[in-house]
């Protein structure tokens, strides 16, 4: 039997990258899942994927960043699977700059889609997961869940990522403090920081050609220029960047029944490279 097998989950920003591969892991794994993104191709084609593959999945479209995002998204998972086992708040993007450059833009852009919408999305959900614990509790069953919040090894500093790192520093606060004030609720609140992981933001780019991802009708570059991919591999012990099967695997750990005594943790998926 499959370990999340009756278990609901969550997670945006998994049309692509590391987030699609964390709703296919979850699924594979018996979870039903709501599948998030900015757009709706790519997460209408991660819910066929699952279910092709004999899972159950729904979209919720649209920019966690959204007033109302929160709560329909909350609404999605209740109104199909009445209920929320597992949510992972994966959805980001960067946006850099040196300080002196940085545009309050950039700087709220962030803090709004890495910070402010997990808070948003985990307050919708506080009534769900409550009145679900308490429950339990009267029938003498004691039932996880498992919040998993997103981090970066960026979240000890990095250059040009005043407001990436800033945001990413903030969700490991507001884990621990959740991890406490649910603990009672048998809620586990545990992050993942990533490393050097292979995704579209972290492409390489050869001389002074630059790519480029949409954002809300933004066009945000992204990438990293070979030579400091090339640095990148020499500094991570395992030899090189990760792939987003391997990150997905790390948020995996924390949302099967054998993390179900830990909480407040970070766990750094980075190669054996990177501290907070």
């Amino acid at each position: 039997m499959t370990k999340l097998a009756g278990k609901s989950a969550i997670v945006t920003g998994s049309g692509r990258g590391i987030g699609r591969e964390v709703a296919l892991k979850l699924a594979a794994e018996g979870a039903r899942v709501v599948v998030n993104d900015l757009d709706a191709e790519p997460a209408h084609e991660v819910v066929g994927l699952i279910k092709a593959q004999g899972g159950e999945a729904v979209a919720c479209v649209g920019s966690v960043t959204a007033s109302d995002f929160a709560d329909r998204l909350v609404s999605t998972a209740v109104t199909n699977y009445q209920g929320i086992d597992i949510i992972v708040n994966n959805a980001g993007f960067t946006w850099d700059n040196v300080i002196q450059k940085m545009t309050d833009e950039q700087w709220y852009a962030i803090m709004d889609c890495h910070l402010t919408a997990p808070f948003r999305i985990l307050r919708a959900a506080y009534p769900v997961i409550s009145a679900a614990a308490k429950a339990e509790a009267a029938e003498g069953r004691e039932v996880f869940r498992k919040i998993v919040n997103i981090s970066s090894v960026s979240a000890g500093g990095n250059v040009g990522q005043a407001n990436y790192s800033t945001a990413k520093a903030g969700i490991l606060g507001m884990t621990r403090t959740l991890a406490k004030e649910w603990g009672r609720l048998k809620v586990n609140v545990n992050a993942v920081a990533f490393g050097h992981i292979e995704t579209r933001l972290t492409v390489p780019i050869a001389g002074k050609e630059s790519a480029t991802v949409n954002i809300e009708g933004r066009e945000i570059k992204v990438g990293i220029s070979e030579a400091l991919v090339e640095q990148s591999k020499k500094m991570i012990p395992l030899g090189r960047p990760g792939t987003p099967v391997e990150a997905a695997g790390s948020v995996y750990l924390f949302c099967q029944p054998e993390s179900n005594y830990v909480t407040g943790q970070v766990l750094i998926c980075g190669g054996g490279i990177g501290s907070i």
